[in-house]
Parts: C-alpha cells; sequence; structure tokens
C-alpha cells in the first residue's frame, strides 16, 4: 500500500534502459518516503526479468506472464495496470516516456482519475502548501518539466489523486545497481483475473522494426553541430574530430531542420537526452530547449564565434572562434599528443 511503482518495458527478454533508470530513481524515492519499490513486468518468458530488475533495489516485482500479452498491446496492458493499481494502491506510479509509456500512462491515468505528468526530466519529493485552501500537503512527488516549448521549467504536483502518475524522458535520470545481492520478492498475477477476452480484441499479426544504426546515447564523446556551423559540408568537420576522438556527432534541431544532419541525430527536449562523459558544442547558441537534452554531459567544451552565447554559461571550456579554424587545430593536436 502506498509504495513507488514502476512499469517496466520488455522487448525480446530484456528490459528497457529508460525502466532501469526509472527503478534507481524509484528506489532514492521510495527511500526518502521510507516505503517499498514495487514494480510490474508484463509479457511472455519472464523468467529472466526478477535477475535484472531486483538488483536495482525492487522489494516486490509483479509478473503477468502470458503469450497473448507479447508483444505490447494497449487494452491488456492497460487492464492489468489499473487493476493491479487498484488493489495496491501505489502513492506514486512511474513509466518511461517511450511510445509505450505515452500510450498505456495517459489511458491508465484517466482510468483512475489521477491525472498524468509527461515528459518529466527530474523527480523530487516536497511539500506544498495551498494558502487558498489553508492546508500543507507534505511528500508530495515533484514532476518537473520543461513547458512553454522549453522556455520556463514547470514544477506539478497533483495533491489530492493517487497514484501521482509521470512519464519520464530515457536518459535524463542515472541507472546504477543498489546491490547484485539485492532479495526482492515474486508474485505470480494470475492474468485472467486481471484481464476480459474483449481486452485481445486485436491481433497483431505481423511485426518489422528497424533497429536505430546509431548508437549516440552510449558514446562517451559527442561532437554536436548547430545552426552556426554554416552548411551541410562543414559538418565534415565534426565527423572527423569525432573519428579521432572515437566519439558520435549530434546536432541541434535548427541543424537538423536546416538539412545539415538527420533526424537521428537530433539532441535536446525533442530530440535524444545524452550524458557523455565529454560534450563537445560546435556553433550552437544553447537554448533551453537543447540545454535540457544535454546539460548532465560530465565535462562540455563550446565553440562559438560568440562569446555572449547561452551555451557559455554551462561550459567547462569555452573556445571563442570559427569552427573551420579550431577543429582542424584540435584534430591536429590531439593526434599529435596521443600515443
Amino acid at each position: 500500500m502506498n509504495n513507488v511503482f514502476v512499469y517496466c518495458e520488455i522487448e525480446d527478454g530484456h528490459v528497457a534502459e529508460v525502466s532501469l533508470e526509472l527503478l534507481t530513481k524509484g528506489r532514492s524515492l521510495a527511500n526518502e518516503l521510507k516505503c517499498d519499490l514495487e514494480a510490474i513486468a508484463i509479457g511472455n518468458k519472464l523468467g529472466d526479468i526478477a535477475k535484472q530488475v531486483i538488483p536495482y533495489g525492487v522489494d516486490t516485482l509483479y509478473l503477468a506472464d502470458d503469450k497473448r500479452l507479447y508483444p505490447y498491446q494497449t487494452l491488456p496492458h492497460t487492464s492489468i495496470l489499473v487493476n493491479l493499481f487498484k488493489e495496491e494502491q501505489p502513492q506514486i506510479a512511474l513509466m518511461g516516456a517511450s511510445s509505450i509509456g505515452r500510450d498505456l500512462g495517459p489511458r491508465v491515468s484517466s482510468a483512475l482519475h489521477s491525472g498524468l505528468t509527461a515528459d518529466c526530466t527530474s523527480l523530487e519529493i516536497g511539500d506544498h502548501f495551498d494558502k487558498k485552501a489553508d492546508k500543507k500537503y507534505e511528500n508530495l512527488l515533484y514532476q518537473i518539466r520543461p513547458a512553454f516549448g522549453g522556455n520556463i521549467i514547470a514544477t506539478i504536483i497533483n495533491p489530492d489523486c493517487r497514484p501521482q502518475m509521470a512519464t519520464v524522458r530515457e536518459g535524463v535520470m542515472k541507472k546504477e545497481i543498489l546491490d547484485p545481492k539485492c532479495k526482492g520478492k515474486v508474485v505470480n498475477l494470475d492474468v485472467s483475473k486481471y484481464v476480459s477476452d474483449s481486452d485481445f480484441v486485436v491481433e497483431i499479426i505481423e511485426r518489422h522494426m528497424e533497429k536505430s544504426k546509431l548508437n549516440i546515447k552510449g558514446s562517451p564523446i559527442i561532437v554536436s553541430g548547430g545552426y552556426g556551423v554554416g552548411s551541410k559540408e562543414n559538418f565534415k568537420l565534426l565527423y572527423d574530430l569525432a573519428e579521432v576522438l572515437g566519439g558520435e556527432v549530434g546536432a541541434s534541431r535548427a541543424a537538423i531542420d536546416a538539412g545539415y544532419v538527420e533526424h537521428e541525430r537530433q539532441i535536446g527536449q525533442t530530440g535524444l537526452t545524452v550524458r557523455p562523459k565529454l560534450y563537445i558544442a560546435c556553433g550552437i547558441s544553447g537554448q533551453i530547449q537543447h540545454r535540457a537534452g544535454m546539460e548532465q554531459s560530465a565535462q562540455i567544451i563550446a565553440i562559438n564565434t560568440d562569446p555572449e552565447a547561452p551555451i557559455n554559461s554551462i561550459a567547462d571550456y569555452v573556445i571563442t572562434g570559427d569552427i573551420a579554424d579550431i577543429i582542424p587545430k584540435m584534430i591536429k593536436y590531439y593526434k599529435k599528443n596521443t600515443k
């Protein structure tokens, strides 16, 4: 009762990265609230899921295992979550802001009349005082996300309805195993009690999935370009630098919209969220929409002709100048000083 719940996405027998990130954050929230962390996995052949999630500090793992539940379908997954939440009454429920989470979250919150904050970038526990009602609320979930096109950061609360539900973007939370020897309870649900035959009215005949050829999110070094790079041809400098450093090339939305690189490389509020060891921002002004996707980088180098560019305020090192002059020098001296 009143625990923190995380919905785990399953694909090919593996828990999605965003779900593991949420388990790490969920454990932290549960510790602060002095309650348990619970998780649910829905699918087929879930025998290995416990080994994947319990080391993140999960106290109770619910498994709904049925061959009809994989691949994901809206109706049966919604029914299982809604009915389980009615039984367990969690105070917080979290899921990834993925295509599945964006489909499932609103349906579950609507059925439970609980409300939902989408695309959160941070979650915290705090209090709130309602002056109008003269009432103090303790230990609420602060659901933090960019708003108004990313121009402000909004903190959203849900004082009265439960569970407090949020979907969270992939990459904004750290993924960290609590203890490989953690012991948690596994509860196998009787699927027939949570779904009806009418939930399986849709049948998936065939699936075609193309996996991304890029792994920008997993790269320790990212060389990213903005509109200030100037052209598609100039982006070759960034590819050259990334190749030398063993990194990947990213881009701001302005560079994507200008046609300099493909959309898969977009970093920012409407693209990927990354946290590499080194982020080199080339010709990027650094509006809040872009910073939302990279400001957690361990070290940031900004290269820009504008000494007042907003990106400079979060950069560890600022190089003022033209990338056409600076990047070839960086490549030259890196090669010279690297064995």
